[in-house]
């Protein structure tokens, strides 16, 4: 007998299917999405009433910091973050967790799903590192979780680049992927994490620079890995945080790595920190870049980005750029936390404070607001903070409202520094999401620029990962608090109240790749690390402790 639910009369907003605010009824069998039962309709075992309630797929945050030793680091390094914010009370249906800038494993879980979050991907792990990762995953309730590996600094890739053999790369990509069951590929400050590694302060300045320990530049270390990532047909493009971010004048940088793949995929991350113009650090030259870098992306649809938007507040630093966690050490003074990954890479972490009376920090504010009006097709930006960099996944629904309420960002915008409408070109952007195209940037577009079929959308065969909201006049307050959320057909949320959560799926890829390879691999292991070629992957029964089954994707 089938065990159905259906929510009934809701007005659905599901881009990905052409539905924009149509009332329709949606079907589901155990976890997934099915097509409405034919005629006569077998009754439910449970009905939730929709009607006069917006249904939206399940949100996809497919950038952020929520597990790993940086993260760790980040929430060792600031107690006091955590001392001052409201904690997650336990309950009994959730476990309790600290909040702050860098919440707790369980308190990231709740809050995500407390926002209509189903699904994040951690966008920056040292493969070294991933038993933890996926440990801290299986602590994270409600989500199903995927990492990206960082590799733009990892000693084999630079070797392989540097002796032209782009078969060895892929080869490894693929062996690497399938050992420490990671999703996809993230190059950070390719290059000069490895300079910043052996000479204390050292960094690359350009696309062009040489890296002076492997005789090769970013350029060539982007495109191979761009190359292997194509190669192998993984579900996401290479996932690229640029040379010199922050940097003012770093645009140039950026338009050149878009140039760079010469029409290969590939998507720019947190780009608001890689749009400035102006030199030498002066305050008085900041400007923002957006607009030229927008128009690329827009003449380019095989590129995409999410954007890593600032807020204002407290929040902390955390980056697997060693050069940039240094640097913003000490441009904000403070403590500051570095860490070196044997082979692989180095973070730095620091805590920040966006403050609006600084020029600079309204100018990185408007910077990101542009990106999302400038960028024509909302299906090639996604929606991020960088979480915690930018700020909390706590404010989407801050962003939302300012994207969908051209009145209030005007208003806000006024509260910051005069100079920044001479330094931005946001005041001049009349443009307001639709409800339509919010649900793109929270949830069809990651879900589609990821490579998750299965997710962002609710056409039969889709995950039940559904959320509802009421609607409300405050747009901020309406995201803020959906009505109900579903996981894999699961209530999380019943009318605003938590129920016990699921622990959520581990998402990775298996790409194909030549086995012969090994021999090679094992010899390198021997001879660079003191991990063995044997003892490097990670187990299967790692992934879940809890028992939930893992998603091959």
């Amino acid at each position: 007998m089938r065990r159905l639910t259906v929510i009934r009369g809701g007005t659905v907003y599901d881009p990905a299917n052409q539905l924009d605010g149509v009332q329709q009824d949606v079907w589901i069998e155990d976890q997934q999405i099915v097509a409405p039962p034919a005629e006569p309709q077998p009754q439910p075992v449970r009905v939730i009433d929709a009607s006069g309630l917006i249904v939206m797929p399940g949100g996809v945050d497919m950038h952020c910091h929520i597990a790993g030793p940086k993260v760790n680091a980040g929430r060792l390094l600031r107690p006091d973050d955590r001392r001052k914010a409201a904690a997650v009370s336990r309950t009994e249906h959730t476990r309790s967790g600290t909040m702050g800038s860098v919440p707790s494993t369980f308190a990231t879980g709740y809050r995500y799903a407390g926002l209509g979050y189903t699904t994040a991907i951690d966008a920056a792990v040292s493969p070294l590192t991933a038993r933890q990762v996926h440990a801290e995953f299986a602590d994270t309730p409600c989500l199903d979780k995927g990492f990206l590996a960082v590799l733009g600094n990892h000693r084999f890739v630079l070797e392989a680049v540097r002796e032209k053999r782009q078969q060895h790369l892929t080869n490894f990509v693929g062996w690497l992927l399938n050992a420490v069951k990671g999703y996809g590929v993230k190059v950070v400050n390719p290059g000069g994490v490895e300079v910043w590694k052996q000479r204390a302060g050292g960094n690359v300045q350009g696309l062009d620079e040489v890296v002076p320990t492997h005789g090769i530049t970013p350029r060539q270390i982007l495109c191979g890995l761009a190359q292997a990532v194509d190669d192998l047909q993984l579900p996401h493009a290479l996932h690229i945080h640029c040379n010199n971010l922050g940097i003012p004048g770093n645009w140039t940088t950026t338009l050149a790595s878009m140039q760079a793949l010469e029409g290969r995929r590939g998507h720019f991350t947190h780009v608001q920190f890689h749009s400035y113009g102006g030199g030498d650090e002066d305050e008085n030259t900041f400007n923002s870049k957006t607009l030229p870098l927008a128009e690329y992306i827009n003449e380019h649809p095989e590129l995409t980005v999410d954007v890593g938007q600032v807020l204002f507040g407290d929040t902390t630093s955390m980056t697997g750029d060693g050069p940039l966690g240094y640097y913003l050490h000490k441009l904000n003074g403070g403590r500051w936390y570095s860490h070196d990954v044997e082979l692989e890479g180095a973070c730095g972490v620091s805590p920040i404070k966006y403050k609006r009376k600084n020029l600079v920090h309204a100018i990185q504010w408007a910077a990101g607001l542009e990106w999302f009006l400038l960028v024509r097709n909302p299906w090639q930006v996604a929606l991020s903070t960088d979480h915690p960099n930018g700020g909390s996944f706590l404010a989407y629904p801050q962003i939302i409202r300012l994207l969908m309420d051209k009145a209030y960002r005007w208003d806000f915008l006024q509260t910051l520094p005069p100079k920044i409408r001479q330094r931005t070109i946001l005041s001049d952007l009349d443009r307001q999401y639709t409800l339509s195209e919010i649900s793109i940037i929270t949830r069809a577009a990651p879900a589609r620029i990821l490579g998750l079929p299965h997710k962002g959308h609710l056409a039969p065969g889709a995950d039940a990962d559904i959320t509802i909201y009421s609607p409300h006049a405050d747009l901020e307050f309406m995201f803020q608090l959906p009505r109900y959320v579903l996981k894999a057909g699961t209530l999380l949320i019943d009318d605003y109240r938590p129920l016990p959560p699921p622990p959520g799926l581990t998402l990775f890829s298996t790409p194909s790749y030549d086995l012969d390879f090994h021999s090679h691999l094992s010899s390198w292991f021997d001879l660079h690390s003191t991990v063995t070629f044997q003892h490097y992957p990670v187990d299967d029964d790692c992934l879940q402790p809890q028992g939930s089954p893992n998603q091959n994707s």
